[in-house]
């Protein structure tokens, strides 16, 4: 009597492996996305501290002890300030044209100023400002 035993193949199929790359690639494109998306959210938390920083610095610190607010800021300026958060994430200190940061002083004479804003240009959400009392 023949045994009639059928041919079993071991491994995989080209289309399961196929289908197992494909949701590895789809995997790994998600987490490099989430990723990304959270390095951004920390560097726009890092910015609004900063600003915030400086605005306490301008609010509680030089307005009380000058009466007024400069018209730029500095090191020297706001020395309340830890003077790395006056660098934007990029490296580029407040004042210079391609920092993230602005400083927009109004109403000045003779450098003292009554009014102010600052302002973070955001990744993921709108400008944050904050604007002097």
């Amino acid at each position: 009597m023949a045994n009639n035993t059928s041919l079993r193949q071991n491994g995989f199929t080209v289309i399961e492996l196929i289908i197992s790359i494909a949701f590895l690639m789809i995997a790994g494109i998600l987490v490099a996305w989430q990723f990304n998306n959270l390095r951004v959210a920390a560097r726009d938390d890092q910015q609004k501290t900063a600003i915030n920083s400086m605005y306490y610095g301008l609010e509680e610190v030089f307005r009380k002890e000058n009466g007024y607010y400069p018209e730029t800021i500095s090191d020297d300026t706001l020395r309340s300030v830890d003077p790395e958060l006056l660098t934007d994430p990029f490296g580029v200190k407040i004042g210079d044209n391609e920092s993230t940061y602005r400083y927009e002083p109004a109403e000045c004479l003779d450098g003292k100023c009554q009014r102010y804003s600052l302002r973070a240009n955001l990744e993921n959400e709108s400008d944050y400002v904050k604007t002097s009392k």
